[in-house]
């Protein structure tokens, strides 16, 4: 039976592709790429010839069933423009479908910049937990990074250079300053890997260009047994911020009154007004 390779390509770097991949993507039927023109340039350096097909995210609903359609009488590879398909790029939907059509899925891995990032990091990796792109918009992120407060595991999150900032003064905000890497262009020409705190990564990237990959320390046990042994104060910085909110303060102000009143951190009090909505 015909196969659908899910194959990882370089993230930057031409040459980080595996041989494996090579094989497979001079052997199959036919590659469906994320961008034809991309994907075309790779096969030209490795002077591979297989015919490609475009499936994106703007042509995956049509393009599924076509795809599937083929794979009765193909072999097919499935690529994004840079590491492996599926991992926020296109191709879930495809691989669903394949496997509900009983045909076989095979991983081809390769170039990440998930485990990249996470290899230089000097952060303890043995658990992790991967964000992906965070949100665009600054409420909807902030309450996201507060859900992640008290993680005992390694986060690790991509971020476009026009939110770098303002996604690390979140952070910064709501973990506190925490140790972070932040990997730029990650194998490319201008690789730039940051060791550091959060506050020294929000000096440093100014003004960010190029594609972030950041890996930030988890929450210490300490900070999670500190949670526990605060309950009078939090209970009355709450009661405060209601009253504060009733009377129509904003949010800054009321946050800056609290924290001074109550000696509580910014990031705490800023979850307990959420929680006063």
């Amino acid at each position: 039976m015909p196969s659908l390779y899910i194959v990882a390509t370089p993230i930057g770097n031409l040459e980080d592709i595996t041989l494996r991949a090579l094989k497979i993507l001079n052997e199959v039927d036919l590659i469906a790429a994320e961008d034809t023109r991309v994907t075309r340039k790779l096969l030209t350096r490795h002077k591979i010839s297989t015919p490609l097909t475009s499936y994106h995210e703007h042509n995956k609903n049509t393009k599924t069933a076509a795809i599937i359609d083929m794979l009765t009488e193909k072999n097919i590879a499935l690529v994004s423009d840079a590491g492996t398909p599926s991992i926020n790029d296109p191709g879930q939907e495809l691989v669903e479908a394949a496997l509900k059509s009983g045909f076989h899925v095979t991983p081809i891995p390769g170039s990440s910049a998930i485990t990249a990032a996470m290899s230089v990091s000097g952060i303890s990796t043995n658990g992790l937990v991967y964000l992906g792109f965070l949100p665009r918009k600054k409420s909807e992120r902030r309450k996201f990074l507060d859900s992640k407060t008290y993680e005992e595991n390694a986060l690790l999150a991509f971020e476009v250079p026009h939110r770098l900032i303002s996604s690390l003064s979140d952070m910064m905000d709501i973990f506190g300053n925490r140790r972070i890497t932040v990997c730029r262009e990650l194998t490319k020409l201008h690789e730039e890997i940051f060791h550091g705190q959060i506050s020294e990564a929000l000096k440093n990237f100014t003004p960010p260009k190029g594609e972030f990959t950041l890996v930030i320390e988890g929450c210490s046990k300490t900070s999670i047994e500190n949670e526990t042994i605060l309950p009078v104060q939090k209970k009355m910085a709450r009661e405060i911020l209601l009253q504060l909110r009733v009377q129509g303060i904003s949010s800054k102000d009321a946050i800056k009154r609290v924290v001074e009143i109550s000696q509580l951190p910014k990031r705490d009090v800023y979850r307990l007004w959420l929680e006063t909505r």
